[in-house]
């Protein structure tokens, strides 16, 4: 299953930012996921409940989910347009030369945390902490 192999990434780089953050809960995950990636928008919401219905860290957490449609950029006349993932050719000069620039990719577009308010922030790797006088 693809999708779960996405889902444990994008779980692994969200885990990371909460515990550095110092975050107690994760609330909400917001993915922007390409067409052309062939991920299934059901089956990443299945892994993402699957990978994190053990882990307290994500309890009751939402993830949301924009599919971006394929964008290509014609090689021969400049034209930018949105396509399927099937046809590629300029609809203005016909050209079968084109590039691929949006809907390739899987972005954590923003992770919303639950942060206690008596946390105290773990110094910058390398800088000292701060001492009071």
């Amino acid at each position: 299953m693809h999708e779960l192999g996405l889902m444990t990434g994008v779980l692994d780089a969200v885990t990371q930012s909460a515990v550095e953050a110092g975050a107690t809960k994760v609330l909400k995950v917001t993915l922007s996921v390409g067409e052309m990636t062939e991920a299934i928008e059901d089956c990443l919401t299945f892994a993402y409940e699957a990978l994190t219905e053990e882990n307290t860290l994500f309890s009751g957490s939402e993830l949301e989910i924009h599919m971006v449609k394929p964008r290509s950029r014609c090689l021969d006349c400049g034209l930018e347009f949105d396509h399927d993932r099937f046809h590629v050719t300029c609809p203005q000069c016909g050209s079968p030369a084109t590039q691929l620039i949006a809907g390739r990719d899987l972005r954590i577009d923003s992770i919303e945390v639950d942060i206690p308010d008596d946390a105290d922030p773990a110094p910058a790797k390398g800088a000292p902490a701060a001492e009071c006088a």
